[in-house]
């Protein structure tokens, strides 16, 4: 079995390179173009080249353009690399009769309401990054491919920038940080993404019915107050030396952005847990687990 991998040095990318090594051949690739091969989602016909000479059996779309805010005034880069691109490689998919296995975001929805959002729930984006994944989960459906389309939230990795390091960097310098904590979600770790994809991807290889959309998300929930607050008090327990001495709860009002966040981040996995037999781990346990790593270097 041949897998083709874009977006390889992403958080989500860097973890899919180690689950998905045991499937089959990888091919893994990122911006550059490497013997011919082009990850470059911006360069629509580049990827449509490199899908055919590749000629996989699945395709597995971890790149996606991901500064919200930048996506506001970027609005044709965005649609291109997640909405284009995305219908490039679901017309591929679909001619090579092959699997597309993509990932996408609590931000196709209006982030309204405390409930966890159900894959039937309406959507409507609050803001342009949010429209543009939205934009490429539909160029998978209609084109009629063989998919697994996996909304996440909160994507943590231990490689790469997070929001847990940001939070310990400025802990070691400020004595209060202010943080939102009127938008609540569950940080999902990397890893667990990427190990929950390559189970699917055997479990759909065996039973085609399992294709569709799926919510993809550690259990739980939290605000990003709460989050900042686990964080700092592990790092203290763990022996760090933080100058931080308080965490301060500000709503989203007091924290303007260009992009609109949203309020309601949360998902709901029963589908993804009925169908597939699967049990998520809380949030704390990915978010320690992180840690652990990130203080021990």
């Amino acid at each position: 079995m041949k897998i083709l991998l874009f977006g390889k040095n992403g958080q989500v990318g860097w973890e899919l390179q180690r689950s998905l090594a045991p499937l089959g051949e990888l091919i893994a690739l990122d911006r550059h173009t490497v013997d011919g091969l082009s990850g470059d989602l911006s360069d629509l016909e580049a990827l449509r080249a490199t899908i055919r000479q590749v000629n996989p059996d699945i395709i597995v779309n971890a790149a996606a353009y991901t500064a919200v805010d930048k996506a506001e005034t970027e609005t044709e880069l965005a649609d291109r690399v997640n909405g284009e691109a995305s219908r490039v490689m679901a017309e591929e998919a679909a001619s090579l009769d092959v699997w597309l296995i993509h990932y996408s975001t609590d931000y196709v929805f209006n982030g309204e309401g405390s409930t966890p959002w159900r894959e039937t729930d309406s959507v409507a984006p609050v803001n342009h990054y949010g429209a543009s994944k939205l934009a490429g989960e539909q160029a998978i459906v209609s084109s009629g491919c063989k998919h697994l389309i996996f909304r996440t939230s909160w994507v943590y990795g231990a490689r790469g920038n997070n929001f847990a390091k940001t939070m310990l960097r400025l802990a070691k310098d400020r004595e209060t940080l202010a943080v939102i904590a009127d938008q609540v979600g569950a940080p999902t770790g990397a890893d667990l993404i990427a190990d929950v994809t390559a189970l699917a991807i055997q479990r759909v290889l065996l039973n085609p019915e399992l294709a569709g959309l799926y919510h993809l998300a550690a259990a739980g929930e939290v605000s990003w107050h709460g989050y900042a607050s686990h964080v700092i008090d592990f790092a203290k327990v763990s022996g760090e030396v933080l100058a931080v001495t308080a965490v301060n709860p500000i709503d989203t009002a007091s924290y303007p952005t260009p992009a609109r966040r949203p309020h309601n981040s949360r998902l709901s996995t029963q589908k993804l847990r009925d169908n597939f037999s699967l049990h998520l781990p809380d949030w704390q346990s990915g978010v320690s687990r992180m840690l652990m790593e990130v203080l021990n270097k």
